[in-house]
């Protein structure tokens, strides 16, 4: 019988320029099986925090760690989309022991000392969502329609300028344990096992991970809002595994 202590609490977080509202659709498949599964907006994208250029990596894997506490010493997936894994990564740095399995959402954990943007201007406070044109040429637009495009354009945040410029400082190798899923959308796993295999620093870290299921959700980069209900599915069959 499954009970509220060991049923596991779910974390869903977005990506750049993303709130916890990017996870409405896929919440309302994930409510039937579970009922109290989060999405949280990280220090740095709510516009209404008057301090939001300032905050850090360092404030973000705090505020993960603070959703994770509050849930007492349930087990936790964190369910992390695109530019989420820098502060996911050290959340698994620091407290491997208060993770049962991440699941990467077209993203994957960071290597020791990556930085997402080292030439971003020290000048430039924030980064604003960029005209989908440009955009597309560096993630895929693929399944999302003018409507998404649209509540896209007019809810997304900057992104804090110190999340793009900090170096992800790991040193535990016990974030490699971890049971990991990577949910592969934009790229497939055939193109993610062969980056892995070269060393590419996008997905190098994944190399280090000793037990690791790939799972292929073909359609672009933001499947939370392509392809909701089978990106809800695929969270609610890993959240249910126990290894």
């Amino acid at each position: 019988m499954t009970t509220a202590s060991n049923t596991p609490s779910i974390i869903l977080i977005a990506g750049h320029w993303l709130g916890a509202w990017a996870w409405d659709e896929v919440l309302e498949h994930l409510k039937t099986n579970h009922p109290d599964a989060i999405a949280m907006t990280l220090p740095g994208l709510d516009p209404d925090d008057s301090a939001r250029v300032a905050r850090t990596l360092e404030d973000q894997s705090a505020a993960i760690l603070d959703i994770i506490s509050q849930h007492g010493n349930r087990p936790t997936i964190l369910v992390a989309h695109s530019g989420a894994n820098a502060p996911v990564s050290l959340v698994m740095d620091r407290h491997p022991e208060l993770v049962q399995r991440v699941v990467w959402v077209d993203s994957g954990p960071v290597a020791p000392g990556s930085i997402f943007a080292p030439d971003l201007p020290e000048a430039l406070e924030e980064l604003i969502l960029p005209p989908f044109d440009v955009l597309a040429q560096q993630a895929s637009l693929e399944g999302l329609s003018e409507e998404v495009l649209e509540r896209f354009r007019a809810l997304a945040v900057p992104e804090p300028g110190p999340v793009l410029r900090q170096p992800v400082e790991l040193t535990n190798e016990a974030r490699g344990n971890i049971p990991t899923t990577l949910v592969c959308c934009s790229i497939s796993s055939e193109q993610v096992n062969e980056l892995v295999q070269a060393g590419h620093p996008m997905f190098a870290e994944v190399a280090n991970l000793k037990h690791v299921d790939v799972i292929d959700l073909p359609t672009g980069h933001w499947p939370m809002w392509s392809r909701p209900g089978e990106l809800a599915k695929i969270i609610d069959s890993e959240a249910s595994r126990t290894n």
